[in-house]
């Protein structure tokens, strides 16, 4: 009978599990839905007993489907996110999530060098540190009473196997964990306002948290207990799937954000990235990330190209550059390599002649250039070039879009088979425990997909845009923070 594992991604969207075996075919495959909440504009909470129903849901339905026996169990899940739970696991408020965006006084307090040097974390609104230290300030109640404080793989794991436990790559998003050290920090745990007997063990990836109980087995439909082995962020997971644990290849997420990683051997820390716990102890994960990309794409489809039809079409007749006109894709604000929350969009360069496709085109380029960037800055600082991007996410299945990628930034991009990438990640550590390997040390996956290759013609002019394009944010910063000075004053007077 093959070996099966089955590898569920519990996302900010969904929980997908796929029952998967040994040579990397998926057999089954199912997803239940996530709702996020947002009581407050720019908070973003879940109920985590709601991430188990999910994954419960939707393990047992593709294990129904997949009709063999399943010999592991491995998550990825959802960065930077947590929740403050009883001794029993229940939830004493709803679960923080990454993109939560309360805590900027807390940011501007509290981010220093030194944190950024200890946790690996830029000032940022992502780590769980700033929102943890948010709760110690306005519900103080709520981190003294709890017995818990958990990232989501804490939490499901002690569902599953009653043991409160995460992996490495995972208990380092909530940017209280000392890196270097590969343990939990007192002094950043001190800041967060949360005591160290509240975290969970820390396991290294790859290895085994606990067999499952035998109510947990019956609830997801499987014949008895098997193990959990400990997985990793759904980042890291999908740079396992895509084989980008080599030096020179990196992979791309070119979705709602753009968020590009490479591995190291040595432990980094820079604005230019942020560092995470790698897949083996000792190694490092280095991402850039932008908070829009497909997000700035959709949002000019949806206003200024409707009765364009095929959009895709029409900007790839427009000229490289689109006839002048430049655009700063802070939709979201900045973040690699400024984090400047103040930062947004600007379109520079109109005339008579553009029209909604020059536009498109602008959006598609201007996160081009941002990605030359972010590969510039991340080069420079590790001394390492990347030789390839492996892509994977839904501006990648736009074939002008990768192309633009390719020329701006002069590299090959494999563009990667769709699929639940992160998932096949955790699938790939489950199979590693049963034939005995550390994570990341088997032989490295080369996925499925077809190569783009740079128009070395376009290099030159191209080139040209990106030296104007550098320049656009360090001249504006001053801009952007008066603007949000003026807003603020205004939303001020209005509620005065």
């Amino acid at each position: 009978m093959s070996t099966l594992v089955v590898a569920v991604d519990l996302s900010t969207t969904a929980a997908k599990a796929v029952v998967q075996d040994a040579a990397g075919t998926v057999l089954a495959q199912a997803t239940s839905p996530i709702t996020t909440r947002q009581p407050h504009p720019t908070w973003h909470e879940q109920d985590a007993q709601e991430w188990w129903t999910a994954t419960r849901d939707a393990i047992s339905a593709a294990v129904s489907l997949a009709g063999e026996s399943v010999r592991a169990l491995c998550l990825t899940h959802q960065r930077e996110t947590f929740v403050c739970c009883d001794d029993a696991g229940l939830p004493l408020r709803p679960a923080i999530l990454w993109l939560d965006g309360r805590a900027h006084e807390e940011i501007a307090e509290l981010g220093s060098r030194h944190v950024h040097e200890l946790s690996g974390k830029p000032p940022d609104t992502t780590p769980a540190i700033y929102k943890l230290a948010w709760l110690a300030r306005h519900e103080p109640d709520v981190l003294r009473d709890a017995a818990r404080v958990a990232d989501v793989q804490a939490y499901l794991a002690f569902r599953l196997t009653g043991r409160w436990a995460t992996s490495e790559a995972s208990a380092d998003t909530l940017g209280l964990f000392d890196l270097q050290h590969a343990t939990w920090s007192p002094e950043l745990v001190q800041l967060a306002g949360v005591r160290q007997d509240q975290l969970p063990e820390v396991v290294p990836a790859g290895t085994l948290i606990g067999m499952l109980t035998p109510t947990a087995a019956e609830e997801l439909g499987l014949p008895g207990p098997i193990p959990l082995v400990a997985g990793i962020g759904d980042g890291q997971a999908a740079g396992l799937a895509l084989g980008a644990t080599r030096s020179g290849i990196a992979y791309l997420n070119l979705g709602t954000s753009m968020v590009l990683g490479v591995q190291s051997n040595e432990y980094l820390w820079d604005p230019a990235f942020r560092t995470l716990a790698g897949l083996r102890p000792g190694e490092y994960t280095l991402e850039t990330v932008l908070n829009a990309a497909a997000y700035v794409a959709t949002w000019c489809r949806e206003q200024f190209c409707g009765s364009f039809g095929d959009i895709d079409a029409a900007a790839a007749a427009v000229p490289i550059g689109a006839e002048g006109l430049l655009t700063l894709p802070y939709w979201n604000a900045a973040q690699t390599p400024y984090w400047d929350p103040l930062a947004r969009g600007v379109v520079v360069g109109w005339h008579g002649r553009h029209t909604p496709a020059h536009l498109y085109r602008s959006v598609l380029e201007g996160v081009g250039f941002e990605l030359r960037l972010h590969l510039e800055r991340l080069e420079e600082v590790t001394g390492q070039r990347i030789e390839q991007i492996r892509a994977v996410g839904g501006g990648a299945r736009s074939e002008l879009w990768v192309q633009i990628v390719s020329d701006i930034t002069q590299r090959p991009v494999r563009v990667c088979s769709a699929g639940e990438v992160s998932a096949r990640g955790a699938a790939v550590l489950a199979l590693g425990y049963l034939d005995g390997r550390l994570a990341g040390t088997g032989p490295t996956p080369e996925p499925d997909g077809h190569d783009v290759v740079p128009d070395r013609g376009d290099a030159p002019t191209y080139g040209a845009l990106f030296a104007v394009y550098r320049r656009l944010y360090p001249q504006l910063r001053e801009v952007f923070a008066d603007l949000a000075a003026i807003r603020t004053a205004e939303a001020r007077r209005h509620e005065g």
